[in-house]
């Protein structure tokens, strides 16, 4: 049996700033924008390419604002993928290559941390 994660919370406090750092600078796509009731607003983006999405807005998770850390996500061009977040105005670390890939570094304004992996060649 398969088991597949399709929905990862992302604490922030403020979200429409943050559906507007991860649609216009990262490029993620604006998949549903719900406001439940006055308590719940359900806000899905996806990274393009992605089978995983994340839920951002009012309601959705008891975490801290900034408290997620660590989200990775796989791209084939880690420095082309840099550039197109830089040209957007995030702030995006240098390449880090390592042995087993190539990483750039960057946080949403809340502080929520991500990382972008080029994986390394496979013999």
């Amino acid at each position: 049996m398969d088991w597949k994660i399709e929905l990862v919370a992302i604490p922030v406090s403020d979200v429409d700033r943050a559906k507007s750092f991860y649609v216009d600078q990262c490029g993620f796509n604006a998949d549903h924008d719900h406001q439940v009731n006055p308590d719940l607003r359900f806000v899905q983006l996806t990274p393009p390419g992605s089978a995983c999405s994340i839920v951002l807005g009012t309601g959705v998770t008891e975490m801290a604002a900034g408290s997620q850390k660590g989200l990775q996500v796989v791209v084939a061009d880690v420095a082309k993928a840099r550039e197109q977040l830089v040209s957007k105005g995030v702030d995006a670390s240098p390449v880090d290559v390592q042995p087993w890939g190539s990483f750039v570094y960057f946080a949403d304004p809340d502080g929520n941390t991500w990382s972008l992996q080029q994986l390394p060649p496979r013999p």
